[in-house]
């Protein structure tokens, strides 16, 4: 029978935004419930809301309510819908802004019509996938010169609140050069909404991009919802379209939140500061799905993670960590080159990119680490060398040519940037890098401009 004609009525429990059901076995009349299916909830007054099963203990069902459970009672019906949740795929949802219900957020026309994709699926088989051999552009130089962002990586930026971590997540996502952009907003004030909304229309790529968005007033189980969405849709563009996707999602800390809350409120026995024992395999699931695809194109995921009080060791940075490849980190508004890391960039660095680059990163970078060495010794009044001065006026330019996360760049003209700020600090001889380069970059009209 069709899950649409059975109604159930023997409601046993509400508490907070959960409500419990019983149901019947599963037979030719019953049809069987699944996690994560859907349901309708109807109350008396003409209430009506969607519901995700969470729970399923014999014959009873726990349901989380989306509009919460204000107005709901007793005498309420709940209709299953025998399906999880599904999204609107076609090329008409570009340039579209999604709920976290699937519905749409913007004012455009209906899409009900629309083909609609399970979401929540599993990852595409590993034989299916390539080893990563592409590099994604940024124009961001501490990314795309001391970290390259790889087609098919999975990596976050961990950043603390009040860092510029959405204006940097936009930026990369305006310069990309993606194909599609898929935007995942997990609890955004509306402002941080806008903010992005406006971002990718005056760059002329909101018709590329699909956005879902879960605003911070709106229900907390459609945040779970959000990611499984964009990268379901994402996985479709890369798969049948061939499209180099690139899925950002911001804040994944919300969405561990939220999945905190609702184990909370299921009386679930906590792991580690109040989140669940599963929050790494939930956490592994969703970032799993970026791949390079054998037959089709290929899905990078960049996220945000917020580290509370700027503890990496909290559980949701800790376990992201696992399983991710690096992270970019962001603190006093500047990428720092020594806790970020893209452990993918070996395979596109020089093979990829220009022949140098491989040596400027590692020059330049031990040069910074030399100019950190030599503020030290001059805060405590250490007589300092000729050479700590040079260190000195390097770092100063390093900072302010590279580390600023507004400063954009094509790749080649960042690295004839580093060349410009060595040479303007150093002789040729103290880069201690390979002879043929420097005869080939070194720009000897730059040569001692510091001096």
């Amino acid at each position: 029978m069709a899950h649409t004609l059975t109604r159930y009525t023997d409601i046993v429990e509400i508490v907070g935004d959960l409500l419990k059901v019983r149901v019947a076995r599963a037979s030719a009349e019953a049809p069987t419930i699944a996690y994560d299916d859907l349901a309708l909830v109807e109350g008396v007054d003409g209430f009506r809301s969607l519901a995700r099963v969470i729970k399923i203990d014999r014959e009873q069902v726990s349901l989380q309510v989306f509009s919460g459970t204000k107005g709901v009672s007793t005498a309420s019906t709940v209709q299953f819908l025998g399906h999880a949740m599904r999204a609107a795929y076609s090329t008409n949802i570009l340039g579209r802004v999604f709920r976290g219900d699937g519905g749409l957020l913007d004012a455009g026309p209906e899409l009900d019509d629309e083909p609609k994709i399970p979401t929540g699926g599993p990852s595409v088989n590993p034989a299916r996938r390539l080893l990563a051999s592409k590099m994604i552009r940024t124009d961001v130089p501490m990314i795309d010169v001391f970290n390259a962002l790889v087609e098919s990586q999975k990596i976050p930026i961990f950043s603390v609140a009040g860092e510029p971590y959405n204006q940097l997540l936009a930026r990369i996502g305006v310069q990309a050069d993606a194909d599609i952009i898929v935007f995942g907003g997990l609890g955004l004030i509306f402002d941080d909404y806008y903010f992005f909304r406006r971002q990718f229309e005056d760059a002329g790529i909101f018709a590329r991009t699909v956005m879902f968005v879960n605003l911070s007033a709106d229900p907390v189980v459609e945040r779970l919802l959000v990611p499984d969405m964009a990268l379901a849709v994402a996985e479709k563009f890369a798969l049948e379209e061939g499209k180099r996707v690139l899925v950002l999602l911001t804040d994944m800390t919300a969405y561990a939140d939220a999945m905190k809350e609702v184990g909370i409120a299921m009386e679930a026995v906590p792991s580690n500061r109040g989140y669940m024992g599963d929050l790494y395999s939930q956490l592994a699931r969703r970032y799993e799905k970026a791949a390079d695809y054998r037959e089709g194109g290929s899905l990078t995921i960049l996220t945000v993670t917020t580290m509370p009080g700027g503890d990496v060791t909290h559980p949701v940075p800790d376990n992201t960590g696992y399983i991710t490849e690096g992270q970019f980190y962001l603190h006093d508004g500047v990428l720092d080159p020594f806790g970020s890391l893209s452990r993918l960039k070996q395979h596109v660095i020089g093979k990829v990119t220009r022949e140098d680059h491989g040596q400027v990163m590692n020059t330049m970078i031990r040069f910074y680490s030399g100019a950190k060495d030599a503020q030290q010794k001059q805060a405590m009044a250490f007589e300092l060398s000729d050479f700590d001065e040079k260190l000195l006026r390097f770092g100063d330019l390093f900072r302010e040519r590279f580390m600023d996360i507004n400063v954009s760049l094509p790749l080649e003209k960042a690295l004839d940037l580093c060349w410009q700020t060595m040479a303007e600090c150093f002789d040729p001889e103290e880069l201690l890098m390979k002879q043929q380069l420097i005869d080939k970059y070194f720009p000897r009209e730059a040569a001692g401009a510091a001096s």
